[in-house]
């Protein structure tokens, strides 16, 4: 099941290799902004990769508040319940904290179908995604956390511990399997030269805060009106309430400033090979936090979306203030945070997730994590 390019990007790995199992079988739902023209239609890059796609599930209209988005989350279990009822897997992988994929995961659960949830555990406490994922976790059978604090978290919720296993960040996997384009094929893509100074930038609306979606961005933008001598490399907002203001406000900056661009959706394969020619990430976006660390590159965490989540030395966590956002983009490239960028690890692992999660969905007993579930 994936709703957006970024749990896909994560997921890419461990579908290849149950794709290549003869005694397993792959299906693929896929939802959410995959399927919205707006965000790039997404879901040709899971096509482009090989994948045959099973079931399409057109989710999106215009989120731009509760009600919206609790229709496309009514419409998507629906239609997810039917497919389930049809085909009858034996497993649904789900993975992270979005609304659609907690509608999948209420539709296995009325369906008797085992759920297995990646990167359960974690805190995020600035966005309702905190909650979501927490219900995920309670509706589901097989717990494949990203570090041991969140393994211990998840028993703690009352989950079986035999059940629960860490085996570090799917994102690590994709920055070590992954073939980085040249310096010249990126320029290509983007029809744009990198400078002396580039930053990546992703900013979503935080769900939970007293600031509107266009006071959150306004400050962020002002930050960035300051950093003229450096590249701004904006990519696509997600699909909650909000995101049209977001990029609405971003598009209006970068017609009005010459270093900046902005792209609805780069595509794993860009944006990762975009990262690494980039000196850091800007906003709050949880591949700053999950992948970037591995690659040494530095994040400047924005606001309270990602609050709670473990991080790595080369996190800069900072306000929603413009000041406190431009001193920080300052500090990244001091001799000082140079050091400490070379020293740091990433807290979600040094690899191997996608392997070891495979082989352990392919050695389960579905039918008895159900029944040991229910006792």
């Amino acid at each position: 099941m994936t709703g957006s390019r970024a749990d896909y990007g994560l997921l890419k790995r461990l579908m290849k290799l149950i794709d290549a199992d003869p005694e397993m079988k792959l299906q693929i739902i896929v939802t959410g902004s995959h399927l919205s023209s707006k965000h790039g239609l997404t879901y040709k890059e899971i096509e482009e990769d090989g994948f045959q796609i099973s079931f399409k599930i057109d989710i999106i209209e215009h989120i731009i508040d509760a009600q919206s988005t609790a229709r496309a989350m009514s419409k998507s279990q629906n239609e997810i319940t039917k497919i389930l009822i049809e085909i009858k897997p034996d497993l649904m992988v789900v993975l992270g904290d979005r609304y659609e994929i907690l509608s999948a995961v209420i539709s296995a659960l009325l369906s008797g179908v085992p759920v297995a949830h990646i990167h359960g555990g974690e805190i995020t406490t600035g966005a309702i995604d905190d909650a979501i994922r927490n219900a995920i976790t309670k509706m589901s059978h097989l717990h494949f956390t990203a570090t041991e604090i969140s393994k211990n978290r998840v028993i703690q919720m009352g989950e079986i511990p035999s059940n629960t296993f860490n085996f570090g960040g799917l994102g690590v996997d994709a920055l070590q399997s992954f073939n980085f384009l040249s310096q010249e094929e990126v320029e290509k893509n983007l029809e744009k030269k990198f400078g002396k100074k580039n930053l990546l930038v992703t900013y979503h609306p935080e769900t939970i805060s007293k600031k509107s979606a266009s006071e959150q961005i306004q400050i962020l933008l002002d930050a960035l009106s300051l950093k003229k001598e450096i590249n701004l490399i904006f990519t696509g907002v997600n699909t909650d309430p909000g995101s049209d203001e977001i990029s609405t406000a971003i598009n209006q900056f970068v017609q009005s400033n010459s270093n900046a661009k902005y792209y609805p959706s780069l595509g794993q394969n860009l944006y990762l090979s975009t990262l690494f020619y980039c000196d850091g990430v800007v906003g709050n976006s949880s591949s700053g936090i999950l992948e970037v660390p591995t690659l040494k590159k530095a994040t400047i965490n924005i606001g309270n979306r990602q609050c709670g989540r473990e991080m790595a030395e080369s996190v800069i966590s900072c306000e929603l203030e413009s000041s406190l956002i431009s001193e920080s983009i300052d500090k990244i490239y001091s001799e000082n945070f140079k050091k400490i960028l070379s020293k740091a690890t990433n807290p979600y692992g040094s690899g191997g997730a996608s392997l070891n999660i495979y082989k352990s969905i392919k050695g389960h007993d579905y039918q008895n994590l159900l029944i040991k579930k229910l006792n």
